[in-house]
């Protein structure tokens, strides 16, 4: 997030959520922007194909199809333009290629945007001028954007909206993506991505190779690896012939999962460390059994760059251990026979780290954005967003203030683009997927919570009343959803959330998981898969 949830919850005149269930997974931020709109007014705009439950506080709901954002931004922005509410001084001060976006929103007058996404010309003329009459607005948005073949184009969008009307780098505005999952931004922070180093340094930057050589004493790649999807798809092929798959399910978290099954049945070895034993835990040659989040020490950094510390509250049971302290112990095993390299530094000897404050302290030395955030402060108590470039340094709640770190923002026009799989004869309806509250992700979790299962113990596939009528499908009735890639059973929920010719299904059961039916296409750039879109048919069980 470019701004602080206390910021957008205090400062936004109006806040614009897109692509995000926020009420249902993230609680908390949901209900502070319910608190906005009751006791300090704010505007509200939601943009979500279903009738989720934040629609009942907003002032508009924008009901699009799935895949049709950039559509409906684009439609928005030639509003603005065409009125002449775009801020001048901000687009001439400290952007760039304006000229380019505003020839490519020209094509899109709210009459154009209707027909791509069925959000009637008035709604969007309506958003359009909430957006300028009340600034400095906030912009959120979660998987519902960036789940796309489209994903990156969706997020240069939501930043083209927020740039044009001035909204980046001041107290209530900002572009603020709502991670998915705990800790998932300290995981991308510290290097879990496959073209970064931590701190989002790249592996192809010589200057950064040898800045990590030198402190690690090893030789490393410049070559950018391989994002989750396309193991599982080199995996397939033999390319990858080893995987080590730590606190992730991808048997129900990863699309199109007949072919993840198969994938992982071709994998000469698989491990598997986790908590639980997961559905991916059944094709695994080693299992090794990992403490919880309570069960040790360290941070987690949340979704608006905040890093707070955890500690350790109880033993982890049995034969679990810290996820550090295995990974430690299979690399000295590694160098013992000679499969890998010992580090050469001194200050950071090889796997020897006494504790998570030692992990932290060579983050600092390793990671300019973290460079400041040590334990000693943490533990005093002090609020920290990064980027903290020094120990004296107080945070950054808001980033781009006054200057964008590539210096001018850059507009990127961009067109819509269908999804990759549209409804047809043999595949008529659309299929998005998502979550609900009482469940988490893969549920690995939640659903070994007796009373989240008491609460929601099976899947359901909410489905318009006139297509169930259609299918001769009633309420509560099992029901059959295929695509071209496998089918699930599941109760129907027979409801007008969804409007008619849409689906709506989770992926926290196995057994009926959507994940079965979605879509593995994938973004070009981020490699993120299609999970939003799908065609698929549905039939009484």
């Amino acid at each position: 997030m470019t701004n602080s949830i206390r910021d957008i919850a205090e400062e936004s005149e109006c806040i614009f959520i897109i692509g995000s269930n926020t009420t249902e997974q993230h609680p908390v931020i949901g209900a502070k922007i319910r608190r906005a709109k009751r006791h300090r007014g704010a505007k509200l705009v939601v943009a979500d194909p279903r009738r989720i439950d934040i629609v009942d506080y907003a002032d508009l709901h924008l009901q699009h199809k799935p895949g049709t954002d950039i559509a409906l931004l684009n439609g928005l922005m030639h509003v603005i333009l065409r009125e002449g509410w775009q801020d001048e001084e901000f687009v001439a001060e400290r952007t760039e290629g304006f000229e380019e976006l505003k020839a490519v929103v020209g094509e899109y007058p709210p009459e154009v945007v209707s027909e791509i996404t069925a959000v009637p010309a008035e709604d969007i003329e309506k958003a359009a001028r909430m957006m300028a009459e009340n600034r400095p607005g906030s912009l959120l948005y979660a998987m519902g954007i960036t789940q796309h073949t489209v994903g990156v184009a969706n997020v240069m969008s939501c930043a083209n909206l927020q740039m044009l009307l001035g909204n980046l780098g001041v107290p209530g505005g900002g572009v603020n993506p709502l991670r998915g999952q705990n800790n998932v931004q300290g995981a991308c922070d510290l290097g879990s991505l496959p073209n970064v180093y931590s701190g989002y340094q790249q592996v192809t930057d010589p200057a950064i190779q040898e800045k990590f050589e030198s402190a690690w004493g090893v030789s490393l790649s410049n070559q950018v690896g391989l994002t989750v999807t396309e193991m599982v798809e080199a995996a397939e092929e033999g390319k990858v012939r080893c995987l080590y798959v730590i606190g992730e399910n991808p048997m129900v978290s990863d699309p199109d999962l007949n072919h993840v099954r198969h994938a992982l049945q071709q994998t000469e070895f698989l491990v598997v460390q986790d908590i639980f034993f997961t559905e991916t835990c059944q094709f695994a040659e080693v299992i090794f059994p990992a403490a919880s989040f309570a069960e040790r020490d360290g941070t987690f950094t949340n979704t608006e760059r905040r890093v707070q510390r955890v500690c350790k509250a109880v033993d982890p049971p049995g034969e679990a251990k810290d996820d550090a302290w295995i990974i430690a112990e299979l690399a000295k095993r590694m160098i013992a026979r000679g499969a890998a390299t010992p580090s050469n530094d001194a200050t950071h000897a090889g796997w020897d780290y006494g504790s998570a404050a030692d992990v932290m302290a060579e983050v600092n030395v390793l990671t300019p954005i973290y460079a400041g955030i040590t334990y000693r402060r943490l533990e005093e108590g002090d609020q920290l967003q990064w980027p903290v470039p020094s120990e004296d340094h107080l945070g950054t709640p808001i980033l781009h203030v006054g200057k964008f770190s590539r210096g001018l923002g850059r507009f990127a026009a961009v067109d819509h683009v269908p999804p990759d799989e549209l409804p047809d004869d043999e595949y008529p309806l659309v299929l998005t997927t998502g979550r609900v509250i009482y469940h988490f992700h893969g549920g690995e979790m939640t659903r070994r919570a007796r009373n989240l299962v008491a609460m929601y113990p099976e899947a359901l596939v909410e489905i318009h009343p006139h297509d169930a009528q259609k299918a001769g499908i009633g309420d509560g009735e099992l029901m059959k959803v295929a695509s071209r890639r496998g089918e699930i059973v599941a109760k129907a929920e027979v409801t007008d959330r969804v409007e008619p010719g849409l689906v709506f299904s989770t992926f926290h059961f196995p057994e009926s998981s959507a994940n079965f039916l979605t879509n593995p296409a994938l973004d070009p750039q981020a490699k993120i898969p299609e999970y939003k879109v799908c065609a698929v048919r549905v039939e009484a069980a």
